[in-house]
């Protein structure tokens, strides 16, 4: 049982192998074929009004599509190799819950049913699921690592934002006041984080000099949202790259510094490892 186990993880779930990540594509195939149908059911129940043939055909795609999850979710605790880990990653939760909203609907309809809307939309969440497709594509990885290692610059700049904005609402409110429909202190941080993004609404305008001063302001801090946080990781990337040069080296001669396309050693023609791109 155990080698069985093990053959099948290894087969199926393994992404160092061929077989391995074709399942993951597969899966992946079918999670977005799953969002599709959610996507078309929902228009079926709005715009149309779907006959009991086309409600039957819906019904039967979703339970079909829950039973291939669950299947995959039960398979996958039984072969990991420390089951309860992985129910309570990141992955193991995205996959219950885009088992929930059918089980919910058939156990608990009295409750379900009065938040029928809510349990469909949860079944989009299975569009998480591409996501793993990108663990096995190395550029992603690079850009993961930069994220990771640009955390820390990441945290400060954004919470450094985060006090410009209750500031600027905290002015706001006491520029403007109700009148102007500031009307309170969360709705003037709302209309700060929408005027330091640029996006902009009109829902709710500065009347006063003061307050278009402070407007003014905001709306020249905003660029900084997305100048800054792309040059940090832009240099965190170029770090990353540079140490993946760094780390190819010749086996025979011992020499560095060689490209991520190259095959052959620029100094002494020996065979380089393979490349992580």
């Amino acid at each position: 049982m155990a080698m069985l186990r093990s053959r099948l993880y290894y087969r199926l779930f393994d992404q160092r192998t061929r077989s391995g990540r074709r399942f993951e594509a597969l899966c992946g195939f079918i999670a977005l074929l799953s969002v599709a149908v959610v996507f078309i059911e929902s228009g079926f129940g709005t715009q149309y009004h779907p006959t009991s043939s086309q409600r039957l055909i819906f019904v039967g795609l979703e339970i079909g599509f829950t039973l291939l999850f669950t299947a995959e979710y039960l398979l996958r605790l039984w072969v990991w190799p420390n089951p309860a880990r992985y129910a309570w990653s990141f992955w193991g939760i995205v996959d219950l819950v885009t088992l929930l909203p059918l089980y919910v609907l058939l156990l608990w309809p009295e409750f379900a049913m009065g938040y029928v809307y809510l349990w469909r939309a949860i079944r989009a969440i299975r569009v998480f699921r591409i996501l793993k497709l990108l663990r096995i594509m190395p550029s992603v990885n690079s850009f993961w690592r930069s994220v990771v290692n640009a955390r820390h610059q990441l945290i400060l700049f954004y919470s450094f934002i985060g006090i410009v904005m209750v500031i600027a609402g905290a002015l706001m409110y006491g520029i403007e006041g109700p009148e102007s429909g500031f009307k309170t202190l969360g709705t003037a941080v709302y209309w700060a984080v929408v005027t330091v993004t640029t996006v902009g609404y009109g829902d709710i305008t500065p009347q006063t000099a003061a307050g278009r001063l402070v407007a003014s302001l905001l709306i020249l801090i905003g660029y900084s949202v997305i100048a800054i946080p792309t040059g940090i990781l832009t240099a965190q990337m170029t770090n990353e790259l540079q140490n993946r040069h760094k780390a190819r080296v010749c086996p025979k001669c011992k020499t560095q510094g060689h490209q991520v396309t190259a095959k052959y050693c620029h100094h002494c023609g020996g065979a380089l490892p393979k490349s992580e791109e």
